[in-house]
């Protein structure tokens, strides 16, 4: 079994090496090699069994690390980052010489953000090259927000897991493209759409369905998967249309308040006091909880579209994908 342990300088000692340490962040666990050293890089994907079309995610400690790498914020991404950094938004940009390929999935862009985690920070002040780091757990599968959820599922493949505790916000980051004229929103995440247009003004939303060749991370159509089935909506709705699954072989994930017809050892009510920021960091626990049960079906709420609600809508819905 793999190591766990809060030792930022053995995770150095192995991602010098070229292994993979899983690291924590203040939205999920990451994936880490070196993103400079492709073969490094090659291990990510193929622990992960994550499509090579599907770009990563640049973790550095400051942008002065951005700029000696040969990447430059946009003055709205610099004003966002005076704002949110080191925090869960990520950037967008044009890509370097210095960034493989296979970071980038061969585009003109790259993902880029500074996570806001005081073991991870650490870390990577000490290294010489950013960390490309996907979520931790296997592509497509719903994100790892412990140590432990890590070692379940990728603990054969890992150098060393560093235990940073339950992630904070518990959703990944929100992804800003500045490849275009405007800046545009390619995933909804930990930092609001309210914020970031507090600060830059009105911005483009996603545009509608998901793409086969993104330029960034989290535009795949399906992910955040569980193995059970899961349907997304009214959950009145999805129960009626289900009547015929026995209501002990149904799970549910719901905003706020209980469901009548589904027995209360197989609910999750992921903020009682109505907190979106709450629901956001108890998701993925849920969704992992629920998928763990001897059920047949989990139904998931739809959440209020705004704040955080968007970013739990947007996993959810991906999730329920057939």
């Amino acid at each position: 079994m793999v190591k766990i342990g809060n030792d930022v300088s053995v995770a150095v000692a192995h991602l010098r090496a070229g292994e993979l340490v899983a690291i924590p962040t203040e939205t999920v666990y990451g994936l880490a090699a070196n993103a400079l050293d492709e073969a490094a890089v090659v291990r990510i994907f193929m622990a992960k069994n994550r499509p090579q079309f599907n770009p990563l995610i640049i973790h550095v400690a400051n942008t002065d690390q951005l700029e000696n790498l040969g990447l430059f914020l946009p003055d709205k991404a610099k004003a966002l980052a005076a704002h949110f950094c080191p925090g869960p938004i990520s950037f967008v940009i044009p890509t370097s010489e210095m960034i493989p390929g296979i970071v980038t999935a061969g585009t003109p862009a790259v993902a880029v953000r500074i996570p806001n985690h005081p073991l991870t920070l650490s870390l990577l002040q000490q290294l010489d090259f950013p960390l490309a780091a996907p979520s931790a757990n296997p592509s497509g599968y719903v994100s790892a927000t412990t140590a432990m959820h890590v070692a379940e599922q990728l603990g054969d493949k890992l150098g060393y897991i560093l235990d940073g505790g339950e992630c904070r916000v518990g959703v990944e980051s929100t992804i800003i493209s500045f490849m275009e004229a405007e800046p545009r929103l390619l995933r909804f995440g930990g930092v609001s759409l309210e914020a970031i247009e507090a600060i830059i003004g009105k911005i483009a939303l996603p545009e509608e369905g998901y793409v086969d060749n993104p330029i960034s991370p989290g535009m795949l159509a399906k992910h955040y998967a569980t193995k059970h089935k899961m349907l997304w909506g009214n959950p009145q709705e999805i129960l009626s249309a289900n009547s015929d699954t026995a209501s002990e072989k149904i799970a549910s994930i719901t905003f706020k308040e209980s469901l009548d017809l589904i027995p209360a050892t197989n609910q999750f009510i992921l903020s009682p006091s109505g907190s979106l920021e709450e629901a956001a960091s108890r998701l993925f626990g849920a969704m992992r909880m629920a998928d763990s049960m001897n059920i047949e079906l989990i139904i998931a709420e739809s959440f209020p579209e705004e704040g955080l609600g968007r970013a739990i809508n947007d996993r959810l819905k991906r999730a329920s994908t057939i």
